[in-house]
């Protein structure tokens, strides 16, 4: 969804509501409107981490006291020099009237940016809560039907191929065509790939292509170089677009690595929409099954930090190579 569309509408809502709320006051400037912003969450890689999360208290003013609460409205925020994304920044204006446990409350707000603690307006959320919530919506909306970025692809070094998906509706429909490599695919990946490798890394954008995008190139070059440390060969790496989790069954067969490395976007939801999760297999084939394979999820700025993934992931092929095997089969052969 369009940022841009988003701000003006949502502008023209609050700016409806102050209207029948101050028949009598005079109109808001923009230079007010924009000194007094309603702050969101922030979702992209500028965030706090989850766990320092600091919902703000504003002391209303004299004229506040005497009427209802206003919403004060500006800028969601400004333009990052480093991708051109919009930056969301803290929403603070909602809070629960008259808490039993104010401070109890407060700490639990501290520690999570989930929605707690913001009261109802009679039997619906606050406005500035719905606002949040629909910027959240829409965030998550955008992480999956975006694409990722040419540039991120071509300074990685990775070229692209396609699964048996068209378009993004049949991708979300039809999950199976996403665990399966288009036949062009195939041709190009058997090509252009080193057959055999220790360790062949692949990406996907998944259902978050904002996870790929903030993420994977802190996560693939931190593991590129924690797999060379190790002395693991890593093979031709590729992007693949629209894939599943199950696709890398299909790489497995064309290239017979020991380990395959799938960085993919996870599934947004309301809290982050650029969650990143690596998947790995010990010479995943076709009929491969979900118990052989094993996940690093919540790879992001709030939860694990993409370097050290990177770092960690290596650690965790050294294993797999070691008990030449994944998953359940690695639990049990470790204990």
């Amino acid at each position: 969804m369009n940022p841009d569309l988003i701000e003006k509408v949502t502008k023209l809502i609050v700016e409806k509501l102050q209207s029948g709320l101050e028949p009598e006051s005079k109109p808001i400037s923009e230079k007010e409107r924009h000194d007094t912003p309603v702050k969101f969450w922030d979702h992209t890689s500028n965030s706090k981490p989850q766990n320092t999360y600091q919902p703000a208290i504003t002391e209303p003013s004299e004229k506040e006291k005497d009427n209802v609460e206003l919403i004060p409205f500006g800028d969601y925020g400004v333009t990052n020099q480093k991708n051109d994304s919009i930056d969301r920044v803290v929403l603070t204006s909602s809070r629960l009237d008259n808490p039993s446990n104010p401070e109890e409350l407060e700490e639990l707000m501290t520690k999570t940016p989930a929605r707690i603690g913001v009261g109802r307006a009679g039997l619906r959320p606050k406005t500035d809560t719905w606002l949040k919530f629909r910027f959240d919506h829409a965030a998550a909306v955008d992480a999956v039907y975006g694409d990722v970025k040419e540039e991120l692809l071509n300074r990685l070094g990775l070229f692209k191929v396609n699964t048996r998906v068209t378009d993004k509706e049949v991708y979300i429909r039809r999950p199976d065509y996403g665990r399966k490599l288009s036949d062009e695919a195939k041709q190009t990946i058997s090509e252009k790939c080193r057959k055999a490798p220790t360790v062949q890394i692949i990406v996907s954008d998944g259902l978050s292509s904002s996870s790929v995008d903030e993420n994977v190139e802190d996560v693939y070059l931190s593991l590129q170089q924690s797999l060379q440390s190790l002395g693991l060969d890593t093979g031709t790496p590729f992007f693949i677009e629209k894939g599943r989790v199950a696709v890398m069954d299909d790489v497995g067969e064309l290239l017979q690595p020991k380990v395959v490395v799938l960085l993919i976007g996870e599934r947004p939801g309301l809290v982050s929409a650029e969650s990143l999760s690596a998947y790995l297999c010990y010479r995943p084939r076709i009929g491969t099954i979900e118990a052989d394979r094993m996940v690093i999820s919540n790879i992001h700025k709030g939860g694990i930090p993409p370097v050290e993934a990177g770092a960690y992931i290596g650690s965790v092929i050294q294993k797999i190579l070691k008990y030449e095997a994944s998953g359940v089969s690695l639990v049990q052969k470790e204990s």
